[in-house]
């Protein structure tokens, strides 16, 4: 069995998946829901995990928000924090990562 993200559901991830990648671009729900053709309420219902969307609003949602589908669905930063942080250690121990790099970016955001 395929380890998952916790255990979140799939519409949640996505919901908040689609909410992140809006704001990012600047995008309203009122905007977002136009551009993909469902009401703002729906959407909104989307973003809170309650509704799950059909493939033509995903083909939409891919075009309008610039993403492929990859991008749409990778909930790797949703990860156990525990994960998260034994991957950041092995990245530096394996010297995988910059680390001048990596501690300019803590450094700016501690």
């Amino acid at each position: 069995m395929i380890e998952t993200v916790d255990t979140i559901d799939i519409k949640q991830l996505l919901g908040k998946r689609i909410k992140e990648l809006r704001i990012q671009r600047g995008y309203t729900q009122e905007y977002l829901s136009e551009q993909i053709g469902i009401g703002q309420r729906n959407l909104s219902k989307v973003e809170c995990g309650t509704n799950f969307v059909t493939a033509e609003t995903l083909s939409k949602l891919l075009l309008t928000l610039d993403v492929n589908a990859k991008d749409l669905f990778d909930f790797k930063h949703k990860q156990n924090k525990d994960i998260l942080k034994e991957e950041i250690l092995s990245a530096i121990i394996n010297k995988t990562v910059n680390i001048e790099l990596l501690y300019k970016l803590y450094s700016v955001i501690k």
